[in-house]
Formats: C-alpha cells, sequence, structure tokens
C-alpha cells in the first residue's frame, strides 16, 4: 500500500523544485525502469501492481493498487510500475568525439528522442543550455526508453563552452549550407536551437560553420522541421560522412 505522504513526494517529483531539493526522479514502465536499474543509477523505492522485478529486494518494493498507481502516475495512462531514483552527481564534460549541443530546447518528448538518437548514433555527450526542459523530466525520462543511462546530459553556459572550445562547432540554420554537400568530422559541436526561434542570437555570433537540411518539395511551404526529426538526419550525415 502506497502511503500519503508516499503520494505527496512522487506527485511533487513531477516538478523540477522538488526534483533539485530531494534529489530524485521518476520513472515508468518496465523498459524504463529495467535499463535504470540496470545501470548506475541508485533506485530508491520502487511501486508495482504486480511482482515485476523480482531482483529488487523486498525493503525497496511496495505492490500498490491499480487506483493508487494512477494517483501516483505523470501518465496519461498509468503503467504496472513507478520508480523513484536517486538523481547522480553532475559529471565532467566527455570533450572527445561528437558532441550534440541543445540550445533552449523546451518540449520534454523531442529531449527525451534527441537522447535516444544520440544513443542510436553513438554519442555518448549531450550539452544544454540551462533554459533547455530538465532532463529529469518524467515525460523525458519516458520518452528516452532508457537511453539516459548511456548518454550524459550537462547543463553549461554554451556561449562560454563554445567560445573555449577547440572543436569545430556546426550550428543549424534555415540558410545554411546544404549538410548533403558538405565534408563533416569526426569530431565536433552540433548545436540545434529552440523549436520556434532557432539558435539564440548570442550564440549564433559564435558560429562559423553555419549547415542546413534543404527542402526538396516543389512548393517549399514547409516553415522548418521538428528539432527531434532534424537532429536525426544531421546525426545521420555526420556518421555516414566521417
Amino acid at each position: 500500500m502506497v502511503s500519503k505522504n508516499q503520494i505527496k513526494l512522487i506527485t511533487s517529483l513531477q516538478h523540477k523544485k522538488y526534483r533539485i531539493e530531494h534529489q530524485l526522479f521518476i520513472a515508468e514502465g518496465v523498459k524504463v525502469i529495467q535499463e535504470l536499474l540496470a545501470s548506475n543509477f541508485v533506485l530508491e523505492h520502487l511501486f508495482e501492481t504486480e511482482a515485476v522485478f523480482e531482483q529488487v529486494s523486498i525493503s525497496k518494493k511496495t505492490i500498490v493498487k491499480e487506483q493508487d498507481m494512477k494517483r501516483i502516475s505523470a501518465l496519461s495512462s498509468a503503467s504496472s510500475c513507478l520508480a523513484i531514483f536517486k538523481i547522480p552527481a553532475a559529471t565532467e564534460i566527455d570533450t572527445n568525439g561528437l558532441i550534440i549541443a541543445l540550445d533552449d530546447i523546451r518540449d520534454p518528448g523531442n529531449l527525451g528522442t534527441i537522447i535516444r538518437l544520440c544513443d542510436w548514433f553513438g554519442v555518448t555527450q549531450l550539452l544544454c543550455s540551462p533554459e533547455t526542459v530538465d532532463v529529469y523530466n518524467p515525460k523525458v525520462i519516458q520518452a528516452t526508453m532508457g537511453s539516459i543511462t548511456r548518454v550524459k546530459v550537462n547543463y553549461v553556459d554554451l556561449k562560454d563552452y563554445v567560445l573555449q572550445s577547440e572543436l569545430p562547432v556546426f550550428g543549424t540554420f534555415m540558410d545554411g549550407k546544404n549538410i548533403y554537400k558538405e565534408t563533416l568530422p569526426k569530431e565536433g559541436i552540433l548545436v540545434l536551437g529552440n523549436e520556434a526561434n532557432g539558435i539564440s542570437a548570442a550564440l549564433e555570433k559564435n558560429i562559423k560553420n553555419r549547415i542546413a537540411i534543404p527542402r526538396f518539395g516543389d512548393i517549399q511551404k514547409t516553415e522548418s522541421l521538428n528539432v527531434a526529426t532534424a537532429t536525426a538526419i544531421f546525426l545521420s550525415e555526420f556518421r555516414r560522412k566521417s
């Protein structure tokens, strides 16, 4: 049975303020929780409607009723399991290889999907501006489908980082050079901007390499691509040509 205090804590973790205060986050669904349990993330407690995770000690799990799971779930359709994990301490930024940098990405689904794409294309380091949605937002964790365990996410001042980095920096712009015709390196920083406004003006000034995905339609009235979709295309080209 889940207690009132547990319900209060779990539902509070849907908000960044309380995730920071308690240094905890929630994850839902068998796949995501399995990935987290098999990683270095530390389990605080597990709630499930039926016994699924036999490897978790009895002291760290509670069987709850379906109606209680619905009360604590952050999803529109509650899963059969929800776990609380500790937020790990920040780690040093890995400066090797290809790095993805996100400038003010606001949609949790986009961030989660981009983390999955990084995992798929072998990008282990993701940088986010302070304005980018919190990686421990429940919707972000859900969208990563466990890839959060294999991609390091750091929040930094992107402008300062780009200025100090010795890696080539590529920014994604509507008026950039055709990505399909560019020679791309194995190492570098690929910057993608806000869903509505793109890369901020302050950061744009420090990006020399402007690249774009060309439109092929005859009418060409589509304003832009979804940022996660664009990330997939850019990563594919970087890996294909490196």
